[in-house]
């Protein structure tokens, strides 16, 4: 019960993240997104670029993007990254939603020994 109600609750804040720029301002869709990945057992990171429909292995973790949206006329803010992350060896996948830069935590990949988060999205 505890758990479906924190998802509940993660789901609301960020439907309420998505919506708000559109409400003040239309946002636009990226060809890719800057990532950042955490090793938590050797505590290195590592930036990457991913294009859309391009897969990044991160150890035994695969990083898909499907879509990177930011506001309109402005590159540099907030970015939405689509994702859908699994493990090799795993059935079913680890992560399917949207992160966000500004809110990593709000939806984040809950994995034992690595962590994904958005940069940026790329423009060009």
């Amino acid at each position: 019960m505890k758990h479906a109600f924190r998802q509940m609750f993660k789901s609301l804040a960020l439907l309420s993240l998505l919506a708000s720029p559109v409400a003040g301002q239309s946002v636009t869709s990226g060809p890719g997104a800057v990532l950042r990945s955490l090793d938590k057992t050797s505590g290195q990171t590592r930036d990457f670029e991913l294009r859309v429909g391009q897969i990044q292995a991160i150890g035994p973790v695969q990083v898909v993007l499907n879509d990177c949206r930011y506001p309109e006329g402005n590159p540099s803010g907030n970015a939405f990254a689509s994702l859908e992350i699994s493990e090799q060896g795993r059935a079913g996948v680890l992560f399917s939603g949207w992160m966000i830069s500004s809110s990593p935590a709000l939806s984040a990949l809950e994995h034992p020994r690595y962590d994904v988060w958005v940069i940026r999205c790329i423009t060009s």
